[in-house]
């Protein structure tokens, strides 16, 4: 859960901002450098997303810590084209990921997570005309986003058993209990959905 963070609130002007701005500056902080393969552009882009998140007031440890195993996908994704001879690609692809993360944090750390689901509902309605349904992408965010810490809680719960058994080690004791509540969370998300005739179509 360390990865986005969750809201934070607090009076900074980016929790002032409106919604749709945020989610402008997202846009704005990941798609040039996205387009460009420039690893210029591409710092430049994380020193703004870096500042940006300065400016929120959460403090900078909460604002720019990320959990290790972004790091290790951002070596591996860096260190791969190191080998092919495209260092200035490696430095690239890292520094665009490590970037989509920090603006992401900016809208979630100044945003209830319910502000920015109603407000891409709110920006999807004038696809409905071609057979787009916002509420229904909404509630799939909606669902998305809360079964997260689940599975997250999930795996925990079952990693710590293992280590009480001395088997943390076994990859596939751990992951077959998680894919196993997984599967019995959707059954029973889909269950209550289409007891309430949601998700028809």
């Amino acid at each position: 859960m360390n990865l986005f963070s969750l809201y934070v609130p607090g009076t900074s002007p980016l929790h002032r901002l409106a919604v749709g701005y945020k989610y402008l500056l997202l846009l704005v902080l990941t798609v040039p450098a996205l387009l460009a393969g420039s690893p210029v552009v591409s710092l430049a882009a994380l020193v703004l997303s870096l500042a940006l998140l300065a400016s929120c007031r959460t403090g900078l440890r909460h604002a720019w810590t990320l959990p290790p195993a972004l790091w290790v996908l951002v070596a591996f994704l860096a260190g791969y084209q190191v080998l092919v001879g495209r260092p200035d690609l490696g430095f690239v692809v890292g520094a665009n990921l490590v970037t989509a993360v920090y603006a992401s944090r900016i809208l979630t750390l100044t945003t209830p997570g319910p502000v920015l689901i109603d407000a891409l509902v709110a920006a999807l309605r004038p696809l409905a005309r071609f057979g787009v349904k916002p509420d229904l992408v909404g509630l799939a965010v909606a669902i998305m986003v809360r079964s997260v810490p689940l599975l997250l809680d999930s795996f925990d719960q079952v990693r710590q058993a293992a280590r009480a058994r001395g088997r943390e080690r076994n990859l596939f004791l751990l992951v077959t209990p998680v894919v196993v509540r997984a599967v019995g969370q959707a059954q029973a998300t889909g269950a209550a959905l289409a007891a309430r005739g949601l998700g028809e179509s």
